[in-house]
Formats: structure tokens, C-alpha cells, sequence
């Protein structure tokens, strides 16, 4: 795997950060994350077991264009 399967994108100028996850050669958009807890609850929907675990693993998680747990633009 060259990239992580999953990307939080850059927090939007009202906050919250979109979540994706590529899969089966596809990307899907799994909503917007205004926190951890809504990051963890999508990767439950998503059928990852234990997604606290793995929220700091570059191997699983991209953190894009801000700091790893940061929802809110700068």
C-alpha cells in the first residue's frame, strides 16, 4: 500500500473535515467529522474493528492540510 486507505481532509472555513476511504479501487466519501468521536463512529460504519486504535496510524489515516484532531479551520 503506498498511501493510507484513509483521509480526513482539510478542516472547511465553517470547521468539521471531510472523511474518506478508498476501497475496492474507489473512494468513498463517508460524511464530515466535527471530532474524533464522529471520525470513530464513521470508521464503525465503515466495518473497521477498533477504529480508536488506529485514529494516529499513518498506515490507516491521512491527516490532510492540518494537525491530526484539529476540526476547526486555523
Amino acid at each position: 500500500m503506498t498511501s493510507a486507505p484513509i483521509v480526513v481532509h482539510p478542516p472547511s472555513r465553517t470547521a468539521g473535515r471531510r472523511v474518506s476511504v478508498h476501497s475496492q479501487g474507489r473512494d468513498e466519501i463517508l460524511g464530515t467529522a466535527y471530532s474524533d468521536h464522529d471520525l470513530v463512529v464513521f470508521l464503525e460504519g465503515a466495518g473497521i474493528q477498533d477504529p480508536d486504535s488506529i485514529l494516529d496510524d499513518e498506515r490507516w489515516i491521512e491527516w490532510r492540510g492540518s494537525r491530526a484532531h484539529q476540526w476547526s479551520a486555523a
